[in-house]
């Protein structure tokens, strides 16, 4: 997998053409990535320490968060130094480092929010046959499938993007090591990995968003749904044709003034 054209390692560009805005990014990314810490770290804590939150919902939702620890740690704190610093160089390892992790839970993240999606569907559309389908197994097989997906898919595609040959300068126009900028960096033929890239940006990123819009769709409709019913079921107590048997009733039963 080692590539002799990139043992210099590669230059992050970012937004290096623009120091003022850098400044001000490195503040907003620093108190996001901030925010971000603490959020997950409190829901890690509260989903697994809270015997009331031990719920495929709430383990889903701890499974997410660790997720988003360890992704935004694979590239933010390379953003803030490159944004601080006037070196914005990152080694070949470093790069290899960055694009497999960065593979790998994106993909895990589009596995997961679509079994969130399901997860949701069943709650609320089938909410009798909910307990007995979304046992704790099943949440962590589907958990589990989550992750070996996104390992697999960061195995198969980051191998042959780092083989590809590089332009001497590389000079990655990005803020951290991805596949389309390094396929931009290259300087021979690419088709094969866009090819790739496609074909694998189908299977992550608009099956499962279909899936999630479909889901929640139905959700969407289910509530919709309830909530005619209820209204249904106001208007037919209060309308001309029930208000007279209501009256009656009201007669029958309470007492004489």
């Amino acid at each position: 997998m080692f590539n002799q054209s990139s043992a210099a390692g590669f230059l992050l560009l970012g937004c290096s053409e623009h120091p003022g805005l850098e400044k001000i990014l490195f503040v907003i990314v620093l108190l996001s990535y901030l925010l971000t810490l603490v959020g997950n770290t409190l829901i890690i804590l509260l989903s697994t320490q809270d015997p009331r939150l031990h719920s495929p919902v709430y383990f889903f939702l701890s499974n997410l968060s660790s997720l988003g620890l360890c992704f935004t740690t694979s590239c933010v704190p390379q953003t803030l130094l490159n944004f601080w610093g006037t070196k914005r160089t990152i080694s070949f390892l470093g790069c290899s480092v960055q694009l497999f992790i960065f593979l790998s839970l994106g993909t895990t993240e589009c596995i997961l929010l679509t079994v969130m999606a399901f997860d949701h569907y069943m709650a609320v559309c089938q909410p009798l046959h909910y307990a007995s389908i979304i046992h704790p197994r099943l949440c962590r097989q589907l958990a589990a499938v989550a992750w070996v997906m996104g390992l697999t898919q960061s195995t198969v595609q980051t191998p042959p993007t780092l083989r590809l040959p590089f332009h001497p300068h590389h000079q990655v126009d990005d803020f951290v090591c991805e596949v389309p900028a390094l396929i931009r960096l290259s300087c021979e033929y690419t088709t094969d990995n866009e090819i790739q890239m496609a074909v694998a940006s189908v299977f992550i990123l608009v099956v499962p968003l279909t899936l999630i819009l479909v889901s929640y769709g139905a959700i969407a409709r289910a509530v919709l749904r309830i909530n005619s019913a209820e209204e249904s079921i106001w208007d037919m107590l209060f309308s001309p044709n029930c208000g007279h048997p209501l009256l009656q009733c009201s007669h029958c039963f309470l007492p004489p003034a």
